[in-house]
């Protein structure tokens, strides 16, 4: 699924609330009210942001002609149509989604091509209430070449009082003729204010300063912050980089985090920590490139930011950017050993304060 809802957050489908997204909200609207509501909708933006939950509010907006705010999708949660969406039982909605793999404990990477050939004929038949039928295509990158041209197919005849609303983080990785017959609309990044207002009442135990940490990693996803927060992404990324930064390095301590990321029952911590490290890098080479400075604002990388600023290692820093992105990428798609690809991460950063 392109949404998460970790940490103790109400799945897209059950959740009443979308912050934000308020120009989203209002473009969905002027195009209903126009009375010339595109029959295909590409809705698209980072993970983690509300592309799920606009498509589930705006699916509850259709169906409850005569309930309507002015000025709002928001139905009430107490409205019979919002139990039914959220419990996936309303007859006008399909939901298509990536499904859950029980073996690997994660989502599968690509959408079923067999539950994509479902949408034609439940479009095609008499909506049960005499309304909208509506399909709802959460992770539409991850649809093979069958499922997308299934999808074409839709699109080159759609039929009267349907709705079709792709959901995706990539709208490159869908054909063109596929993003050509919907409307395309881009959900920016939250605002980090928003983030840290909707990660609170989720993580209570945090004080502000831990929020604010996390808030900096997120990069404007809620969903983001609370799957860091759920596999303490960033707590060993601050490791990391405390260790990392230290003269010289403290190799015991790289050797033991190392073996507590190769664990095998750390997959999503490591996964995490990596996409993190890598994410850290990359900005720190913006904002040295940029001269601006967000700098201190993680426990553990004053130190490593001192000594790379001190030296005027841009360069360095952006070829170590890629080097360790290349070393994280290989090691995924060749399974290689998790503990010494974190060695050789080390390795790759502290060659780079020599």
């Amino acid at each position: 699924m392109s949404e998460t809802h970790e940490g103790g957050s109400l799945p897209p489908r059950a959740n009443p609330e979308l912050l934000g997204q308020d120009a989203a909200e209002a473009e969905l609207l002027r195009s209903f009210s126009s009375g010339r509501l595109p029959h295909a909708w590409l809705i698209a933006g980072q993970g983690g942001i509300g592309k799920a939950t606009l498509a589930f509010r705006f699916a509850r907006y259709l169906f409850s002609e005569g309930r309507r705010q002015p000025g709002s999708l928001a139905i009430a949660e107490t409205d019979p149509v919002f139990r039914r969406v959220a419990s996936s039982g309303h007859a006008d909605l399909l939901t298509i989604e990536r499904q859950f793999d029980e073996e690997k404990g994660r989502y599968k990477k690509d959408v079923a091509v067999d539950d994509v050939r479902r949408i034609a004929p439940f479009l095609r038949l008499t909506a049960a209430e005499g309304g909208w039928r509506v399909v709802v295509l959460d992770g539409a990158d991850g649809m093979n070449r069958a499922g997308q041209n299934a999808v074409l197919k839709i699109l080159e005849e759609p039929p009267k009082g349907a709705l079709l609303m792709l959901v995706t983080e990539r709208p490159s990785a869908l054909l063109p003729t596929i993003r050509s017959r919907c409307r395309l609309l881009t959900l920016p990044p939250l605002a980090d204010v928003v983030v840290d207002r909707l990660l609170a009442p989720l993580h209570p135990e945090l004080d502000a300063t831990a929020r604010a940490g996390l808030v900096h990693v997120a990069s404007g996803s809620i969903g983001r912050a609370l799957g860091i927060a759920k596999h303490d992404g960033l707590a060993l990324l601050t490791q990391f980089l405390t260790i990392a930064g230290s003269e010289p390095v403290d190799w015991p301590a790289a050797h033991a985090l190392s073996d507590k990321l190769a664990s095998p029952s750390a997959d999503e911590s490591y996964r995490s920590f990596a996409q993190l490290l890598i994410d850290w890098l990359g900005r720190t080479a913006r904002e040295m490139a940029g001269g601006t400075d967000r700098f201190g604002r993680l426990s553990g990388e004053e130190k490593l930011i001192a000594r790379l600023k001190g030296a005027g290692r841009l360069e360095q820093v952006l070829e170590v950017w890629e080097k360790v992105t290349h070393l994280f990428a290989r090691s995924d798609g060749a399974n290689l050993d998790r503990r010494l690809t974190v060695i050789s991460a080390f390795n790759t950063v502290s060659a780079a304060l020599r």
